[in-house]
């Protein structure tokens, strides 16, 4: 882990005069607050007039914000500071969870504080999470350094504090007693009594229990984590080695099929501190002569736009962005990170699965040279498992190799190399193909070698049939160990998840006896009808998603056919 993402907030206490809260407690409280915060954009406006476009440096997020307009001002918030003006964002609760804000904010100011520190906690998840560019987070409480209500609300604010760096986390017990203790409001002539109850909870020795219980729950959980979090890491390393390709490969596959569109290939671009190597993806749709299909592939590229502002037109030509391979550091929309499960990529990379499909009989052969003496020939082939709906669950190329003789001088048939004398083959054929080891192949080799192609490839189809047969009976046992394997774990998903949303119930019915307000109380409602609807329905989920999975990985044809070859020549003779 990266140590930006293991820093917590600084809370900074500012003992300085700002606009008065009242903190009275139900409607009055919240139109107060809302009137605070009107004053409070007014006077952001005024500081902001003047400058360079001052209309677009501050927005409003509150409750009757559109869900369009909610997603444009969070993708000009995040954006570069050279890109966006929008740098100040004010927002009522309704910004207090479902926000990533941390690329280029560090710093939230509380106009007011919620007393439910659950809530506290959640404004500030908004920019101290990962991928937080900045190395410390600031989180600002106005307060009247004199006035006993404000007193309170430090001696809340500390105490959050206090319990999270304690459990990593605000414990649920504990924060259902804080919130009791506030849930009355905060009058002055109680306010020194709340503050010192607030100080004394989970300092006690009555609550020490408390806490070390939750303590013990938290670490459970951090090795449950660790130890999901290892799992995660050897699946990644296993399927990297499945799949055998990196970066570099994906990169040379993806410009090899922009080549056979008669378009460019992939385009490095200078590089920026802090982000990975970036390259340019031509506009397939633009050119002359596109395929207009490619428009709605490459509107994941495209930089997005405020859809209730933007005509559509103009969102399709807005530019391409960069293209990235690896994972940037931080929160970065200015590029797209492309993987094998990417619409572009997808559509790229089907170029090569396609080869092979469109004719009957041999596609394509290449000839080349190498330094050793003998010449040789290399039958390359493709096998594919096709699972229930024609979908393909498996894919892998075969080669056969043999030594290649005058078919006028034959005495036998071709017969293929012994493992060691394929791998060398095989090894030879890769050597030869780099651009600055190709030499020209004599006419009249090429004219004999061309003549007896159709004979190579009737003389080593059985053995490759043969070793496709084999590969085919290795790979259906591995599928159906796969598919056993995720029928498992999604019958563990299941069970976990039961259990989990039944103890969830029960707390939720414990922790009715402590004070919420209606709005919350409407909220845990719902939640319990959703969650005892899930479980009416998951004893259905646990017999059939099993029995699906299982169903997905079996076999239900396959097919074999040669997809090139491979010639190799001795630069000698």
């Amino acid at each position: 882990m990266q140590p930006a993402l293991q820093r917590r907030p600084q809370h900074v206490e500012l003992d300085r005069l700002a606009e008065e809260v009242v903190h009275a407690g139900g409607e009055a409280r919240v139109a107060v607050a809302r009137q605070h915060v009107r004053r409070q954009r007014d006077d952001r406006q005024r500081r902001v007039a003047g400058t360079e476009r001052a209309d677009a440096r501050i927005r409003v997020f509150h409750g009757p914000t559109p869900l369009p307009e909610r997603e444009a001002i969070k993708r000009s918030f995040n954006a570069p500071p050279d890109e966006d003006p929008l740098r100040i964002l004010i927002a009522t609760d309704a910004a207090r969870e479902g926000l990533n804000l941390q690329s280029y904010c560090h710093d939230l100011f509380h106009f007011d504080l919620p007393w439910n520190p659950g809530r506290l906690e959640q404004r500030n998840g908004r920019i101290d999470r990962k991928l937080q560019r900045n190395p410390e987070v600031y989180c600002h409480y106005y307060v009247y350094a004199q006035r006993a209500e404000d007193r309170v609300l430090q001696a809340l604010v500390r105490k959050t504090a206090t319990i999270r760096d304690q459990l990593g986390s605000l414990a649920q017990v504990l924060e259902a007693r804080l919130a009791e203790l506030i849930r009355l409001g905060i009058r002055h002539d109680t306010a020194d009594g709340l503050k010192s109850d607030i100080d004394k909870l989970a300092s006690d020795s009555d609550r020490l229990a408390v806490v070390n219980e939750e303590l013990e729950a938290t670490r459970e959980r951090q090795d449950a984590l660790r130890a999901q979090i290892d799992r995660l890491r050897n699946g990644l390393a296993k399927a990297k080695r499945w799949i055998g390709l990196d970066h570099e490969h994906l990169r040379d596959a993806m410009s090899c099929a922009l080549e056979m569109l008669g378009a460019q290939s992939l385009a490095t671009l200078p590089p920026r501190p802090g982000q990975p190597q970036r390259f340019a993806l031509p506009d397939l749709d633009q050119r002359y002569g596109a395929d207009p299909t490619w428009a709605g592939t490459l509107a994941t590229l495209r930089k997005p736009q405020d859809e209730s502002s933007a005509p559509r037109f103009q969102r399709t030509l807005s530019p391409l962005r960069p293209v990235v391979f690896e994972a940037p550091e931080s929160v970065d929309e200015s590029v797209v990170q492309l993987h094998l499960e990417h619409r572009v990529v997808k559509r790229l990379l089907g170029r090569f699965l396609a080869q092979g499909f469109v004719h009957h009989d041999l596609s394509r052969a290449v000839l080349a040279t190498s330094g050793d003496p003998l010449p040789r020939v290399v039958l390359i082939g493709r096998l594919a498992l096709y699972g229930p709906g024609a979908v393909r669950l498996h894919e892998e190329l075969l080669s056969v190799t043999a030594r290649w003789i005058d078919p006028a001088l034959r005495k036998s048939p071709l017969s293929p190399y012994a493992r060691e004398a394929e791998a060398r083959t095989l090894e030879l054929l890769e050597q030869s193909l780099a651009p600055e080891l190709g030499r020209q192949v004599p006419p009249t080799v090429q004219l004999s070698l061309r003549a007896g192609m159709a004979q190579d490839l009737d003389q080593l189809l059985p053995y490759l049939e043969q070793r496709a047969d084999a590969a085919r009976v290795d790979a259906e046992r591995e599928l159906a160990a796969r598919g056993a394997v995720e029928s498992g774990e999604m019958r563990r998903i299941l069970e976990d998840q039961r259990r989990r949303v039944t103890d969830q119930l029960e707390r939720q019915v414990q922790l009715d006896l402590f004070g919420y307000s209606e709005e919350d109380k409407r909220q845990l409602s719902a939640d319990r009808r959703y969650w005892q609807r899930w479980l009416d329905n998951v004893d259905g989920d646990l017999e059939r998603e099993p029995q699906r999975i299982e169903a997905f990985y079996q076999v239900s044809s396959w097919r074999v056919e040669p997809v090139g070859l491979a010639y190799l020549w001795p630069t000698t003779g």
